[in-house]
């Protein structure tokens, strides 16, 4: 919580998703408990009592009057189960400073992320109406869809586990289970498992299981996920949906797609995951090797992308809104899933810590050498990323409904910084409005039309300059300012807390201006 707030850094300081000042002049303010659950449901942050925001972003100390008092309320309500459903404060996150000439005390509340088994935190005893999330416009009330997730995420047995009681195990396509078994045979000769039945075979790998309600065997939600057909499986998972799409041709919508609900195969994930992946990597370049006489067609690309696809529907939540959608791209390959990343998008990036939503279908892939237990499927991929010398994957998690991205792009850095720099030159041989009027839909080109007027006569702006300029709150120019960061207008240049953003290759702009 270190990096969150930094004293000596408190000039530079903007309220964004981690950050969060209010004056507290009359004691404690009610909107504090919004902003614990949010922090405490997302990543963390701190919550500033002491201090105000100006019409700029900037921060201004306004003093607390009674401190001790202060303190004394908010540790009577944060221990009160009736205000807050678990407090995650020790006394050390709570802390007073004096700021400025005036000496002017604020109270700093370091809030940490809850573990996934602590979630929701919510307030007013009420787990549906006093549950929040945070985003860069503020504290935001769940929905009941998120809340359930939450609670569904709590256990340590994964939703995939639930032995379905009222299904007979001649629901699941067994066309399906002989081709998966197949796979693991020729992967695995002489694996124990090679002389069980079938049924035996899918209580072994936790695609089945005995029923506590009448003693028989019974498919598991990972077993009907993984081998039944999706007329039946979204008898049990209502949004079910796994969509597969190749957008290479830009005048046509797609020229191939593949949905679990079309008919013409069994739409589950089993099928699915062999299905694409085949489409997928038709494209990859595989490099000339030879191995023990023989020639070697799989190669760390290959690995990775069977990580990655592998990754997303092992941590989908097939309750979630909105299905898996897989995304191929002429020089990208966008992944999709419903659902929250468990560990945390920093630690996704990191590894080491394995947290699977659907540890049985993780179990089931692990068995056809398919997924990495420890947590490093996810480093691997940006290594290998790296190591072609592709830009970098980027993780994004999506919010109302749960999303968790990855885009994989095949571009090579530099062709990328080239082709972005000739197109830039290319397009300010006329104006940014004329520019922009053509790259922008038409919303999002009015939105950001006064910034772009501005853009035309000035190199760089800041969000608090865009927020004088629009009229509009500091979060809301922000995303103003994004629109045009995607767009490749203009890029941050400096600490992303206070960033101004400058117009990219300005002084070709200006040399194709004279």
């Amino acid at each position: 919580m270190n990096n969150t707030f930094n004293l000596s850094q408190f000039d530079k300081y903007r309220e964004d998703n981690r950050r969060e000042v209010k004056k507290a002049n009359g004691g404690l303010p009610v909107s504090l408990w919004d902003t614990y659950s949010s922090f405490a449901n997302c990543y963390g942050g701190v919550i500033i009592l002491g201090v105000k925001e100006n019409k700029d972003g900037s921060w201004k100390t306004t003093g607390l009057q009674n401190v001790s008092k202060l303190r004394k309320e908010f540790w009577d309500n944060m221990n009160n189960p009736k205000k807050v459903s678990i407090n995650l404060l020790s006394e050390d996150d709570v802390q007073t400073y004096e700021v400025g000439d005036n000496h002017d005390v604020i109270m700093v509340i370091y809030v940490p992320m809850a573990k996934r088994e602590q979630k929701p935190v919510y307030i007013n005893n009420d787990i549906f109406n006093g549950t929040f999330r945070r985003n860069y416009e503020g504290d935001y009330r769940c929905t009941r869809l998120q809340v359930k997730t939450m609670l569904r995420d709590q256990t340590e047995r994964t939703m995939d586990m639930e032995v379905l009681d009222k299904v007979p195990m001649e629901d699941l396509n067994y066309d399906t289970i002989h081709g998966y078994r197949n796979s693991h045979r020729s992967l695995k000769e002489g694996h124990p498992f090679e002389r069980l039945s079938d049924h035996e075979y899918l209580r072994s790998i936790g695609a089945a299981a005995i029923s506590d309600e009448d003693g028989r065997l019974h498919p598991t939600a990972a077993g009907m996920l993984m081998f039944g057909d999706e007329y039946n499986i979204v008898r049990h998972f209502p949004e079910y949906f796994l969509d597969y799409r190749e957008e290479l041709d830009p005048t046509t919508r797609w020229s191939d797609r593949l949905q679990s609900s079309s008919g013409e195969w069994s739409g589950n994930v089993c099928d699915f995951y062999f299905r694409v992946y085949n489409k997928i990597i038709k494209d990859v370049k595989v490099p000339f090797k030879m191995s023990g006489g023989e020639r070697v067609d799989d190669t760390p690309v290959h690995k990775a992308i069977r990580e990655a696809l592998a990754n997303c529907l092992i941590n989908a939540d097939y309750h979630g809104l909105r299905g898996v959608v897989i995304r191929k791209e002429p020089d990208k390959l966008v992944l999709a899933n419903p659902g929250y990343i468990r560990t945390g998008k920093k630690q996704m990036r990191l590894g080491g810590e394995s947290d699977p939503r659907n540890k049985a279908l993780m179990k089931m892939f692990n068995l056809i050498n398919i997924g990495e237990r420890a947590g490093s499927g996810v480093p691997n991929i940006f290594n290998v990323w790296e190591d072609e010398g592709w830009e970098e994957p980027v993780i994004e998690e999506r919010f109302d409904p749960d999303r968790t991205v990855l885009s994989l792009s095949f571009l090579k850095k530099e062709d990328t910084k080239m082709k972005k720099d000739e197109d830039f030159i290319q397009k300010n041989e006329r104006s940014l409005k004329e520019v922009l009027k053509e790259v922008l839909n038409p919303k999002d080109y009015e939105k950001t039309l006064s910034i772009i007027e501005y853009l035309e006569t000035n190199s760089s702006i800041t969000t608090q300059t865009a927020r004088q300029i629009t009229g509009k709150s500091l979060a809301t120019a922000w995303r103003y300012i994004q629109i045009l960061v995607k767009a490749g207008i203009l890029e941050a240049d400096g600490n992303t807390n206070n960033s101004e953003y400058i117009v990219k290759l300005q002084s070709k702009r200006q040399d194709a201006k004279e």
